[in-house]
């Protein structure tokens, strides 16, 4: 750990030196969240994070001390970052319930054409190649899916309460069917370098919502 200098440091503000190790530790989870929403995680080199933002291995491994605790971090704040664009939308009240679904739609498929279909979901990427990942991922990334789903839920219990959907929906049933097939609408989105599969789905999940 990096402590400030009592002598030269003003109260109340930052060293120089821990806001250089604050920076250089966003600048490595900024570069990491990047590789790893393009490859996932097995085929995401550390030297290749490094050359993106120049920063030696040796600074690495003082910040996260290994690849498995870089990706844990990464995973949790991936959580946290999505979690707040769902809420984004999820939680507007100036929009029906199922009008802000599909603005989560329409939102989420305008950010994959804007990085030309490269990058997905962090999660749903190390959750496709959860058999040559460290086993400590599995319970963090079923709880962010989780975590999702019961975001997800409460709209559509919101969707019930109103009326556009059947009093007997089971939301949180319908909300991990929605994650199910959104992850691999992503996967082939990115696949085929598309807005379709987006699309496809999105409309299928809408349209097949029990009235």
């Amino acid at each position: 750990m990096i402590y400030a200098d009592k002598k030269n440091h003003r109260p109340g503000r930052p060293s120089k030196e821990r806001a250089g190790y604050s920076e250089t530790r966003e600048i490595l989870l900024r570069a990491g969240m990047e590789v790893l929403t393009e490859k996932g995680f097995s085929s995401a080199g550390i030297d290749e994070i490094l050359r993106r933002v120049g920063v030696p291995k040796g600074s690495f491994y003082h910040f996260f001390g290994s690849k498995e605790s870089f990706g844990a971090e990464l995973i949790g704040l991936y959580s946290a970052y999505f979690a707040n664009k769902l809420d984004r939308f999820l939680l507007d009240i100036t929009l029906p319930p199922l009008q802000r679904i599909r603005a989560f739609t329409d939102y989420a498929r305008s950010g994959m054409a804007h990085h030309n279909y490269k990058r997905g979901c962090l999660a749903g990427n190390l959750g496709q190649e959860m058999g040559a990942l460290p086993e400590s991922f599995r319970e963090q990334l079923k709880a962010v899916f989780q975590d999702w789903q019961s975001r997800f839920a409460a709209c559509l219990e919101e969707a019930k309460e109103v009326g556009d959907i059947s009093a007997d929906a089971d939301c949180q049933q319908l909300a991990a069917t929605f994650w199910i097939g959104w992850e691999g609408a992503i996967l082939r989105a990115k696949l085929e370098g598309s807005p379709y599969p987006l699309d496809l789905y999105a409309d299928f999940f809408l349209s097949g919502l029990p009235r």
